[in-house]
This record gives structure tokens, C-alpha cells and sequence, in this order.
């Protein structure tokens, strides 16, 4: 595989990005709330400020915040700037100057210049465009996940990784086709195993066969009838297929470990990657997370979509699984096929 340091650089064919769908915490933006600051005077007392000022207002919460900054602007007098309090700690005064603000609690105020309002993020920012903006008003910490930059950036994936991407949700969109073609909705899944990069079962919307047979449910099932389980048998729709019962072969990749008390098989799912057309609704995506999905990538927004329209399931926290999910692989042609929908 062509080495990850190579970024695609994408083409006017064939010119989409898989997007990541993260955590509300990840996309909002970050709260500011008001503190007090002022200029120190004397950058040799800085030490000492910073010491009696964690004892006075120990800013709890907020250890993501820097207590000093440097000014912006260059030949600054007083190049170095101190937080003092946040204004809902200061005391309940109509005079917010320096003896006011520390009452006895740091010694030597002619140390300190006349307080400032500024704003501080309450919260440490979880991503780099949330880093960026936090800064812009205080000096923050930040603990970055390049996983998540790289693809808020659409640089996650390669050239060799996209093309495998194009090869698998194309699968999608034929087995959608396929589907439509029979009376049914125009979706399709495919289910992908991200070690041997070949594909475990390809399944379109069967709804007509049962109600519950979205192309997300139909996949799964044959997956699960292949591990000696299922419900269901798909031969009169030959684009549902997978392999044989019993095939799949036992993970051995740590990205799709064994579950305990079941080693000789994967647990359904497990560390797969699937490709489906339409952003999967709630029921198809608590089952990706009952059959332990590794990742999902989908084409087309769904109004009653589970992973970003109304709720972001695979981001809940009291789940006892999650997974990543990115949008717009063939966007364009997922987008297209609600047109040849019923």
C-alpha cells in the first residue's frame, strides 16, 4: 500500500472527501467566559505572581488555560500579561482595580498594572480548529489526536486507501441499483474487512422480503449466517451475497480482537468497515454497534439518519461501543440514487 505520507490530491472526476462525523463536544464551538487580567510590570516577578495567584483564584476547571501570556504586539512595554480571577470569582465590587480584585492575597500589588477584561475557554479544546479559535483569545492548552486532524483536513486516507474506498462504496452503489431494479429502495451496504481489504457481504434494501431488511440489517445477517447464526436466506436476490457459513476466518489483526469466551470467530462484525449508500437510520445503527462495526463510511444524508441528521449514535458515551464514521464517499452518486428511489 502506498505509504501514508502520500496525500491524494484529488481531481475534478473525482474530486470527494470522506469527511469525519465527530462528537457534538468536537464541532461546537468552545463557550468563553470573562476573566480579569493585567499586565505584570516587572517581568522578574512573574514566578512570584503566578505562585500567590494559583493560591488566591486557583482557576479551578481550568487547567487547559495559561495563566501568562506574551503580548501580540511587538515592542510592547509590557510585554507580559497575567490572568487574575474570572469576574464571577471576583469580589462583589463596583471598583475592579488591582486592590480590589486581590484583597491582601498577593503581596505587592504595584507589581501588576490596571486589570483587563478578557475571555478564556472554558472547556480545553478538543480539536485543532477549536484550538485555533480558543487562542485567538488566551493562551491554551491542547493535546491534539493528529487521527482527527489529518481527517478534518481530508488527509487521513491515501491515494492507494481512497481508490480501495471508490472500489468498495462503487459495490454500494451497484447493489443499490440492483435492489431498485426489484421494487426496492435504492440502498446499498457493503461489509469490508480492512485487513485483507476484500469484501465479507454486499446487500441491498429487501423490505419487501421483510420490514426490517434495510441493506445495513441485510448485511449484517449475512455475516452473521456465515458465523453459524442469521435469520434469513437471500438466495432469490443474488446482488446479497457472502460467504458460505462458517468461512469467515477467525480474527487475528488487534483492530478486530477475539471476544473473550468465543475465540474461534469473530463476534459478528467486528473490526469490519461498511459502505453503505444513505446514512443508516437508528435501528441499522445501534445494530453496527451490537455487532461491534469498526468503522462506517456513507455517501448520502439521510433526514432520519442516526450518525449525524438526528442523532449521532456511534459519539454516545453510555454506549458500550463506538466507532468512527465518515460522510461522503461518492457523494454525488449516493445523492443520485434517491432519484431512482420509490
Amino acid at each position: 500500500m502506498e505509504p501514508e505520507t502520500k496525500r491524494w490530491k484529488g481531481t475534478t472526476s473525482d474530486s470527494w472527501v470522506a469527511h469525519p462525523v465527530l462528537s457534538d463536544e468536537q464541532t461546537q464551538v468552545i463557550e468563553l467566559i470573562d476573566a480579569f487580567a493585567a499586565p505584570i510590570v516587572n517581568k522578574r516577578e512573574t514566578s512570584r505572581l503566578v505562585k500567590e495567584l494559583n493560591s488566591c483564584y486557583p482557576l479551578k476547571g481550568l487547567q487547559h488555560v495559561k495563566r501568562v501570556r506574551a503580548s501580540k504586539e511587538e515592542g510592547c512595554p509590557r510585554p507580559l500579561a497575567v490572568l487574575l480571577c474570572l469576574v464571577s470569582e471576583a469580589p462583589n465590587t463596583t471598583s475592579f482595580s488591582i486592590a480590589s480584585l486581590l484583597p491582601s492575597c498577593v503581596v505587592g500589588h504595584d507589581g501588576l498594572g490596571e486589570p483587563f477584561l478578557v475571555k478564556v475557554p472554558a472547556r480545553p479544546p478538543l480539536t485543532r480548529p477549536q484550538f485555533e479559535l480558543a487562542s485567538q483569545h488566551w493562551p491554551t492548552s491542547f493535546h491534539e489526536d493528529k487521527h482527527v486532524t489529518d481527517a478534518l483536513r481530508g488527509e487521513l486516507f491515501s491515494r492507494a486507501q481512497r481508490a480501495k474506498m471508490h472500489m468498495f462504496m462503487s459495490s454500494a452503489v451497484a447493489a443499490a441499483k440492483e435492489g431498485r431494479a426489484l421494487g426496492m429502495e435504492a440502498v446499498g451496504a457493503v461489509l469490508v474487512d480492512p485487513v485483507s481489504e476484500t469484501i465479507i457481504a454486499v446487500g441491498h434494501d429487501c423490505r419487501r422480503k421483510h420490514p426490517l431488511l434495510h441493506a445495513v440489517m441485510v448485511c449484517i445477517d449475512i455475516v452473521a449466517r456465515s458465523q453459524g447464526g442469521g435469520c434469513y436466506s437471500f438466495d432469490e436476490h443474488p446482488a446479497c451475497r457472502g460467504p458460505s457459513p462458517g468461512s469467515i476466518a477467525p480474527a487475528v489483526s488487534p483492530s478486530r480482537p477475539h471476544v473473550e469466551g468465543n475465540a474461534s470467530r469473530p463476534y459478528i462484525c467486528t473490526g469490519y468497515d461498511l459502505y453503505v449508500t444513505r446514512e443508516p437510520c437508528v435501528m441499522c445503527a445501534m445494530a453496527l454497534v451490537h455487532s461491534r462495526i469498526g468503522r462506517v463510511f456513507y455517501g448520502a444524508a439521510f433526514a432520519d439518519g442516526a450518525l449525524e441528521s438526528t442523532f449521532k449514535i456511534h459519539t454516545h458515551k453510555d454506549l458500550n461501543h463506538r466507532f468512527d464514521v465518515y460522510k461522503g464517499v461518492l457523494g454525488k452518486q449516493c445523492q443520485d440514487l434517491n432519484s431512482l428511489s420509490l
